[in-house]
Formats: structure tokens, C-alpha cells, sequence
């Protein structure tokens, strides 16, 4: 079986704090906030394995990059694979429009 390296960006780290701080701070739910930074967390850990079991996104400009959406409760990983490596380029809300902030990150 393949195993994969993952890479976080700086930019899906920083999301995550983000999602985090909302939660805890906004909501005024820090234990919800640690168990959704952990469920992300423990999702993002699975990929080092079948990474390929995620299908590409289908929309032209992001399949053209190669990336894959993976759901998490109300929240989307994004990433893409490339030789050794599972790249985790953003992770987003998924009622937002994740598109618009692809573009623009």
C-alpha cells in the first residue's frame, strides 16, 4: 500500500486556526472548537494512505490543478497529490463560496 507524506500549507493552517477561533471565540464553544480542529486533524491523517479515493473536483479551472474536495462535518479539505506528497491547500467552510476563496488564496 502507498504511503503519502502530508504537506499542510500555510494557508490551510492558518484556516484552521480560523475555524477554531470562531468557534471558540465567536460561539463562545471552545471544547467544540478543539473537537472540530480535531476531526479535521484526524481527516487529514487518513490521507496518508488511498489518498486517491477522493475524486478530483470536477469544474474545469480546479480540476486543471488536480484538486479534491474531502467533506468534514460542515467543513472542506482541500488538496492535491503530487508524487510522494498530499498537499492540504485549504481547509474551508463548505457553505461559503469555497471557489471565489480558492481563487482568491
Amino acid at each position: 500500500m502507498k504511503h503519502y507524506k502530508i504537506q499542510i500549507t500555510d494557508s490551510a493552517l492558518s484556516n484552521m486556526e480560523e475555524i477554531y477561533n470562531y468557534i471558540a471565540e465567536q460561539l463562545q464553544a471552545p471544547e467544540a472548537a478543539m473537537g472540530q480542529y480535531n476531526r479535521i486533524a484526524d481527516a487529514i491523517e487518513t490521507l496518508d494512505t488511498f489518498s486517491e479515493r477522493v475524486k478530483l473536483m470536477e469544474t474545469e479551472e480546479e480540476s486543471t490543478l488536480e484538486l479534491r474536495q474531502m467533506l468534514v462535518d460542515n467543513f472542506s479539505l482541500f488538496f492535491h497529490i503530487r508524487g510522494e506528497r498530499v498537499i492540504i491547500t485549504n481547509v474551508l467552510y463548505s457553505a461559503s463560496d469555497t471557489a471565489k476563496r480558492l481563487r482568491d488564496s
